[in-house]
């Protein structure tokens, strides 16, 4: 599916959570591209900004367009190359929050679906047991609304798209989500509903552990 309409806020230009000669840990806002698309229209994204300010800082990770939250960025290749060995072997320790349609029955539980591209309908992902790659999601109520959940996700792994397939397969979408959330729960909220709210590594020099958190702008008012 096509961006239809681009054009992100350019205030503030990017927002720092924190920063060392090392690495730097940004909170990208929803509607910002990761990295830039090839259309020169699509040229804007949160590597450009940065990258426009400190040339020698490298993506590590991404985000998805729609998706806000705590994004990691390095100083040069060695702990670029470091702390993207962490993410490969599952040591980064990653909590997001979400705004659901609807109540779950249960409190908690997990998500253990394999996942691929839907290809037709790319960039879409589906479920498909006989060639999906493992894909695990724990989920956790946090506070249960008028028409909708907060809940807490914590990915195993990180699949594209995998939360809100996860959730779909539930059949609580996230709300505000365009590619998979029916019309009631798209009409919900204006935006995708899901914030990368924190995340724990080792730093990439001393290998200390180092946790940073922020706060989901959601209005519970759902």
């Amino acid at each position: 599916m096509a961006i239809l309409h681009y054009e992100p806020s350019r205030y503030p230009y990017f927002t720092t959570v924190y920063q060392d000669e090392h690495l730097l840990i940004l909170n990208k806002p929803s509607g910002l591209l990761t990295v830039p698309g090839k259309a020169l229209e699509h040229r804007d994204s949160l590597q450009s900004r940065v990258q426009t300010v400190y040339p020698d800082a490298k993506l590590v990770h991404r985000l998805d367009m729609a998706t806000s939250g705590l994004i990691v960025m390095a100083f040069g290749k060695p702990n670029q190359g470091q702390l993207g060995k962490q993410f490969e072997q599952r040591k980064v320790a990653k909590t997001y929050h979400a705004l659901v349609w609807g109540h779950p029955e249960q409190n908690q539980g997990c998500v253990d679906l394999p996942l691929i591209c839907d290809w037709p309908n790319r960039p879409k992902q589906k479920v498909d047991h006989d060639n999906g790659k493992p894909a695990q999601t724990h989920w956790q109520v946090i506070q249960r609304l008028q028409h909708a959940s907060l809940v807490e996700l914590k990915p195993i792994t990180g699949r594209s798209h995998q939360l809100r397939v996860h959730m779909l397969s539930l059949g609580h979408p996230i709300l505000g989500d365009r590619l998979y959330a029916h019309p009631d729960a798209l009409a919900a909220k204006p935006r995708l509903q899901l914030h990368a709210s924190n995340l724990s590594l080792n730093h990439p020099n001393t290998g200390e552990v180092m946790h940073f958190h922020s706060p989901a702008p959601f209005k519970l008012d759902c």
